[in-house]
């Protein structure tokens, strides 16, 4: 199998220079998009074709990757696959009452892989490999229920409980994979059949090892997370999730994961899981991005050491830093927007991002960012050097559950912004409170461009802020124009400089027009 021990070189390699971003052939920005809500579906077809049907306008927009949702079978039709039942069935099993996913049938999904591939923009395997759901049958487990805000201490006396642990797989039979799971492959669960009791329960009876060590310390240990949680001590637990691993992109073409949920897995397996899909696809540069849900940079950086540039992680404490600014109002500094985040730290380690399907208001991780920060903070992620920007689907198309049509327009306009003008090195003027900016300095095939950030609260819709700004010699005696909306123009001097302007509560972005 494989090795357990891991050694920390310091400094560690980088994540992204070291991983595909988007096709060989591509020389504008890289740009990733989550594909999906919480709640996403579609009124006229399934999420696979209106995948498919988008990818054209988001190639031309200049989209390099896409992050679809779990493409796995559900313990349910409605699930959206984080509640993962079969890894192996993608839409194609009658299986958990129907044969296609949530998100439509494993045709539908090859198909809009194969338009993907031929438009250059790379899928990206939304790998659930946590927990299971939605089991056929029960088995009876010796365990004992922990408290759940401290999963190492017993609240209880070890007994007998019911468990939903043995999964058949009736419907896909042997086909793919002959593994079948029981009781014997998971370490936790949290729901006792016999007694009808909810409980975090950790299995005690012979060959359970109890919970992992090489997880997040949070309530203690943070192995169990829900469903049936996964032992990895066990060596064909291993074996098939690291076959699925190459068989899931030999099958749809997909060019690397996404991660869910790591803080809660044995984070020597999820290391190996990503070495040997590499080493065995013969795909020395497939990408990788972690969730690992914490916005203590404290905790982040040693795990981000561990994984020796392996993967790339969520920038969870900027997306933090902007939840607060976007709270707090012209109250929060805003030359402090970056501090204590992985992309101010190991840039080169951040996949950045706003939003995700788990931060609407009312989901699990709820941190949503305000409407009247967002677009402050989609230019600090799309429009500055440092960082591998993601977008969110709820920010950009019409939803029910977070869509808004100001938002979605000055997000299109900044996502052309990165695509035209911002290049080159990144150079900050982070000088007041309410009121920061930068400039990029582009490059020989590109402009650049100059960006001001306001968070003062004004409603008058007036210019408030003046910032002095140096856009490079080259643009020398020359005229900036306002990219969003209509805020005027600027003379540069013969030394490259300008006094560019924003009206409150905004960003601005201003390019060369002459």
């Amino acid at each position: 199998m494989f090795s357990w021990t891991t050694k920390l070189f310091r400094p560690s390699p980088s994540a992204l220079p070291q991983m595909r971003l988007g096709p060989d052939d591509h020389t504008d920005n890289a740009l990733m998009l989550q594909f999906f809500t919480w709640d996403a579906l579609h009124k006229d077809m399934s999420w696979w074709k209106h995948l498919n049907s988008e990818l054209p306008r988001l190639a031309q927009m200049g989209f390099t990757q896409v992050w679809i949702p779990p493409a796995n079978k559900a313990s349910e039709p409605s699930g959206r696959g984080y509640d993962a039942y079969d890894l192996w069935d993608l839409g194609e099993f009658d299986q958990k009452g129907a044969v296609r996913t949530r998100w439509g049938t494993k045709e539908e999904l090859l198909q809009a892989c194969k338009t993907a591939q031929q438009l250059g923009i790379d899928i990206l395997v939304d790998a659930v490999l946590n927990h299971k759901m939605g089991a056929d049958r029960t088995e009876v487990v010796r365990a004992v229920p922990v408290d759940p805000q401290n999963r190492l201490k017993e609240i209880g006396r070890p007994r007998d409980i019911e468990t939903w642990t043995a999964f058949d797989f009736k419907g896909r039979g042997d086909k793919y994979n002959t593994f079948r799971w029981n009781q014997e492959h998971f370490n936790g669960i949290d729901w006792d059949e016999r007694t009808q009791t909810r409980d975090i329960y950790r299995f005690a009876g012979p060959g359970h090892k109890g919970w992992s060590n090489h997880v997040d310390r949070e309530r203690g240990n943070f192995d169990y997370l829900l469903g049936a949680n996964i032992d990895y001590r066990h060596p064909a637990v291993q074996q098939d999730m690291l076959d699925w691993g190459c068989w899931i992109l030999q099958t749809t073409g997909g060019s690397g994961f996404r991660l869910d949920a790591i803080k809660h897995i044995d984070r020597r397996f999820v290391l190996n899981f990503v070495q040997h899909v590499r080493q065995q696809t013969g795909n020395s540069n497939l990408f990788a991005v972690a969730e690992y849900w914490s916005d203590n940079l404290k905790t982040i950086l040693p795990i981000i050491q561990m994984f020796k540039g392996a993967t790339a992680f969520f920038d969870v404490p900027l997306h933090m830093n902007f939840h607060n600014a976007s709270r707090r109002g012209s109250k929060y500094n805003l030359t402090q927007i970056l501090k204590a985040t992985i992309v101010s730290v190991k840039p080169k380690d951040a996949v950045t991002f706003v939003d995700n399907h788990e931060c609407v208001e009312g989901q699990s991780l709820e941190s949503w960012v305000g409407n009247q920060f967002k677009i402050q903070a989609y230019a600090l992620i799309l429009l500055r050097g440092e960082g591998h920007p993601c977008v969110f689907y709820g920010d950009l198309y019409p939803n029910p559950e977070c869509y808004n049509e100001r938002i979605s327009r000055n997000l299109t306009l900044l996502i052309e912004a990165r695509k035209k003008f911002a290049y080159g090195p990144t150079v900050d003027y982070f000088r007041y409170k309410n009121c920061i900016g930068f400039v990029r300095l582009g490059d020989d095939a590109h402009p650049g461009c100059a960006v001001v950030l306001s968070n003062k609260e004004d409603g008058s819709g007036t210019v408030v802020h003046t910032l002095r700004m140096n856009v490079g010699k080259r643009h020398a005696v020359s005229t900036f124009a306002t990219f969003l909306q209509d805020d005027g123009k600027v003379n540069i001097d013969s030394n490259g400089w300008g006094e560019f302007t924003s009206i409150a509560n905004h960003a601005q972005v201003w390019v060369r027009v002459d």
